[in-house]
């Protein structure tokens, strides 16, 4: 269990890392990271850092089609949990 917890953590950190990069190469006109990039990296376990980021950077956070995609992410990432715990729970 510890090391999701760490996959989490350097997953979310990256991905942190990728939006601030993205913001900044934004506001000076440069070559951007692809949505598709961030939602991966959300997909594999950064959507707490996305969500930190969004909030932080205010990046990404009124774009409407690209937080479908985010928080259809998060949900799947929180409906495998709840399954992962729901058997966990009930076939010991």
């Amino acid at each position: 269990m510890i090391w999701i917890c760490c996959w989490y953590l350097m997953a979310s950190v990256l991905t942190f890392a990728a939006y601030g990069l993205d913001k900044r190469k934004a506001r000076l006109a440069k070559w951007r990271i692809k949505e598709k990039t961030l939602h991966t990296m959300e997909l594999l376990g950064g959507w707490p850092g996305g969500l930190a980021a969004q909030r932080y950077f205010h990046h990404k956070w009124r774009k409407t089609r690209y937080l479908v995609v985010f928080w259809a992410i998060v949900t799947l990432h929180i409906a495998c949990w709840a399954i992962a715990i729901y058997y966990r729970m009930h076939h010991r």
